[in-house]
């Protein structure tokens, strides 16, 4: 782990407004010969300049990676992001936010996260209240999240169900809200904790949000301090 807390974000990128906070970024896209990457691009979506900015704001100010695998489109592939977790763990990342997720499990990806998390790497990733399971977030080791209207900023549920680990709050200051704005809720909060407490291992920082939970179980199954 890097001495100063590294976070990486894979989603559409960023604003140009947000340039001072990131230290580096890069682009990751199909070509016809396979995988490519490059120079990013402005965030064109909106959607990872939300993610960045509502995990900054639990976290403070971090040094932020961020890999971009979606251009102008909603499209991405098993393959994108699996480039983007190898390019995060080449940059010493202590986390990565992932908001978003694929209906279809690709080795590919399964081995890059479990590659991820054999160095060190905590993995966040956003989970659907209901439906289908998603991955990255269905992978073993890798903490699911979803939104939860019930939390405030600043807090976060156990839901320990069959969707989703932890969730968190679910509105973005620009708008955009849901699993993948809680993810990175939870996300920055862990960064938060991840600065008071360096080197914390994933075991650590699972049993602090099993204990600082503000609500236990999904639906309204009561406070942790009822």
């Amino acid at each position: 782990m890097a001495a100063e807390l590294r976070v990486g974000i894979i989603d559409s990128g960023y604003a140009p407004s947000q340039a001072n906070q990131v230290l580096a970024a890069r682009r990751f896209w199909l070509s016809e010969d396979g995988l490519a990457d490059g120079e990013a691009l402005p965030d064109a979506l909106g959607h990872g300049s939300a993610i960045l900015d509502t995990l900054t704001r639990q976290a403070g100010p971090l040094e932020l990676y961020v890999a971009q695998v979606f251009g102008d489109r909603w499209q991405t592939s098993p393959l994108q992001i699996a480039g983007a977790l190898h390019w995060l763990i080449e940059q010493d990342v202590a986390l990565v936010n992932l908001s978003l997720g694929l209906r279809n499990d690709r080795p590919v990806l399964r081995e890059a996260c479990a590659l991820a998390q054999v160095a060190g790497i905590l993995l966040c990733a956003s989970s659907p209240a209901q439906g289908e399971p998603v991955y990255p977030a269905s992978y073993p080791g890798v903490i699911r999240v979803t939104g939860d209207a019930r939390c405030a900023a600043g807090q976060w549920s156990w839901l320990n169900s069959p969707q989703a680990d932890f969730g968190a709050p679910v509105a973005a200051v620009n708008g955009v809200a849901g699993a993948s704005v809680g993810c990175a809720a939870l996300c920055g909060m862990i960064a938060g904790n991840l600065q008071r407490h360096p080197g914390a291992g994933r075991d650590a920082v699972l049993a602090w949000l099993r204990d600082g939970a503000a609500f236990v179980g999904p639906e309204r199954r009561g406070r942790r301090d009822d």
